[in-house]
């Protein structure tokens, strides 16, 4: 009861994180990039938001890109050993309100198209990067190479926007409210996006 209530107080994205700090960091981007179902989540905006908090010393910028990366990197880690388990079968999984092929056949098309970089680019495309590391582990991609990437990856991910948040926030402070409108209509149109997507009848 004392959790709802103090969730139901939350009314933005910065005041959940600091709500939840860094376990709730890692838990949204281990989802994000190693569950289907964490395709609707918000990574790029709540990166921007770790950044800007850790610019006002509401969190630690060290600590913030240290446990960003390191949910990255066992995310995908975790969507490769599902897709090594789930292997063909993954493409002809019953749909569900958080799996739909039509997902997962645009990621295998990006896959044909970037090859092994897939695991490396997909990390800074919504949608593509939750199921990238789980057609890494179905195409059997070597783990040495696969990690390879997803290292690479997720460090220039989490430095790019975690560190714009906090360099924006630091040089130009009365822009944040600005950046947090910015944010906040990010994270609409991703649930928009989310939401159509997970409509009956809008998958072939």
């Amino acid at each position: 009861m004392q959790l709802l209530a103090s969730l139901q107080n939350i009314r933005t994205l910065d005041e959940l994180v600091l709500w939840g700090g860094y376990l709730l960091l890692f838990a949204i981007i281990f989802a994000e990039t190693g569950l289907f179902a964490g395709f609707f989540l918000p990574g790029d905006s709540l990166l921007i938001t770790a950044g800007l908090i850790a610019a006002t010393g509401g969190l630690d910028i060290t600590r913030v890109i240290a446990t960003l990366a390191a949910g990255a990197v066992l995310g995908d880690s975790a969507g490769y050993l599902i897709g090594k388990q789930l292997q063909k079968t993954l493409f002809t999984r019953q749909e569900t309100l958080f799996f739909h092929r039509e997902h997962l056949l645009k990621t295998e098309a990006f896959y044909r198209k970037h090859g092994a970089k897939t695991v490396f680019l997909a990390r800074f495309v919504p949608v593509v990067r939750s199921f990238a590391a789980t057609l890494a582990g179905v195409a059997a991609m070597p783990y040495r190479v696969f990690l390879f990437y997803s290292v690479s990856g997720a460090v220039l991910w989490v430095l790019c926007f975690t560190l714009a948040g906090y360099y924006i926030a630091s040089m130009f402070p009365e822009a944040v409210g600005y950046l947090h409108i910015v944010i906040m209509v990010g994270i609409v149109l991703i649930v928009l996006s989310a939401l159509r997507h997970l409509r009956p009848g809008k998958h072939s």
